[in-house]
């Protein structure tokens, strides 16, 4: 069968052809919007037996992508979006060190005025007198360092690129199911 220049099997009109069977993971993995795609994939059997004693996480930078795994096996595959180049999200080993469902960002949200108006800034130092500094929501909030680096509930640019101030976001119907099957400790790999 005669490939095209993504090394992907072509039919005979020239359009790319996915070999895997429908429902795989290899055949979303080969699919042409992998990885820019918002699609979640997930593997129901093995993630019915993931839970906080043999689940860790893997993030890849490169391709703006999550991972629930289950020893070698992924038990789910998503979308991320990680830190801007100015704060990026930083690679490395780390281990989740706190947990908690309901949180807002101490250091980055909204700045309000006296009137209730929000006004230009994110930071509490921002906050005109009188006004007032709202946390911007990291709900399923599972810290990676101490200096603010998390895995949390956030926006994910349709574009599919780096937009945080270096935690890693998550879409909202995954991040509680991934924030479930870990716990404190929870190996999590964040590779460049």
């Amino acid at each position: 069968m005669a490939t095209g220049p993504d090394g992907k099997p072509i039919e005979g009109q020239g359009k790319s052809t996915n070999p895997f069977p429908p429902g795989t993971y290899d055949h979303f993995k080969a699919e042409p919007d992998y990885p820019k795609t918002m699609k979640v994939w997930k593997n129901e059997d093995v993630l019915a037996k993931t839970n906080e004693s043999n689940s860790h996480i893997v993030i890849s930078l490169p391709i703006q992508r999550g991972f629930l795994m289950n020893g070698d096996e992924v038990a789910m595959d998503y979308p991320v979006s990680s830190g801007v180049p100015s704060r990026p999200t930083p690679p490395g080993d780390y281990k989740i060190l706190e947990k908690l469902v309901d949180k807002s960002s101490n250091s980055y949200g909204r700045v309000y005025d006296a009137a209730g108006d929000q006004v230009d800034g994110e930071t509490p130092k921002d906050v005109p007198e009188g006004g007032k500094f709202v946390g911007a929501p990291m709900n399923y909030w599972m810290r990676l360092t101490w200096d603010g680096v998390g895995h949390h509930i956030g926006p994910i640019p349709r574009s599919r690129r780096a937009a945080s101030h270096a935690c890693v976001r998550g879409p909202s119907a995954v991040m509680p199911i991934v924030y479930g099957k870990v716990k404190l400790g929870t190996d999590v790999s964040v590779k460049e």
